[in-house]
């Protein structure tokens, strides 16, 4: 198993996609998160920011497999 950063992107391409997804999902919950340097920021905030994400991504996961 390869030693890799928590905030590495596996797939390179992505990485755009996935900052948008991430300040969308910021505005939806109400955190003030800012391109860059978010120290102002809580734990809580940021940790909330990224556990909503991967529930919308599950919810999306989930539609496809049930074909819809």
């Amino acid at each position: 198993m390869s030693n890799t950063s928590s905030n590495t992107v596996n797939v390179p391409e992505a990485k755009s996609a996935l900052n948008k997804f991430k300040m969308e999902v910021a505005n939806e919950i109400g955190v003030p998160l800012s391109d860059g340097y978010n120290g102002n920021l809580t734990s809580a905030q940021n940790g909330s920011v990224g556990g909503y994400m991967v529930k919308k991504m599950i919810e999306e996961q989930e539609r496809q497999m049930a074909g819809k």
